[in-house]
């Protein structure tokens, strides 16, 4: 059995500047005059036409405290309730639910538990981060909270 293109599949190069009678004949699809029409033409990347461009707008100067940020995969405790009576919240066992993805970076990514929601279960709860809130919902459910142990 022998592969074939479909119809239209291969189409000829369009030949630019040879005539009129190819199509793009005289102006090759440039249009007429003007910068872009002309060999080499065109602006530089970040060109605004004259108008101070935004590369060049923007201050560069002082501190900016972006690249110390600390991220933390965010988890209300409401989401902790797919667990059963007893069990231990770690990353292991977030990851096992479902509640946070098996990515490499998330290995690195402290998790936060916010206190949005409410909770019925008694959990051991063994993250990096806990807030108040949440800390005195788990509590009230008759659950602790475990400093997680970090294997770095």
């Amino acid at each position: 059995m022998d592969i074939v293109k479909p119809k239209g599949a291969t189409t000829r190069a369009k030949v630019l500047g040879r005539g009129r009678g190819t199509g793009k004949g005289g102006t090759a699809g440039k249009g007429t005059k003007g910068q872009n029409s002309r060999s080499g033409g065109g602006t530089r990347l970040g060109f605004e036409g004259g108008q101070m461009p935004l590369y060049r707008r923007i201050a560069r100067r002082g501190f900016s405290n972006y690249p110390f940020k600390k991220e933390f995969l965010i988890l209300k405790v409401e989401a902790l309730n797919v667990f059963k009576d007893g069990d231990t919240v770690n990353r292991d066992s977030l990851i096992a639910k479902g509640l946070i993805r098996a990515q490499t970076h998330t290995r690195k990514t402290p998790i936060k538990i916010l206190g949005n929601g409410t909770i019925e279960k008694k959990l051991t709860v063994a993250v990096d981060k806990v807030t108040s809130g949440a800390a005195e919902k788990i509590k009230a459910a008759g659950g602790t909270i475990t400093p997680e142990k970090n294997e770095a």
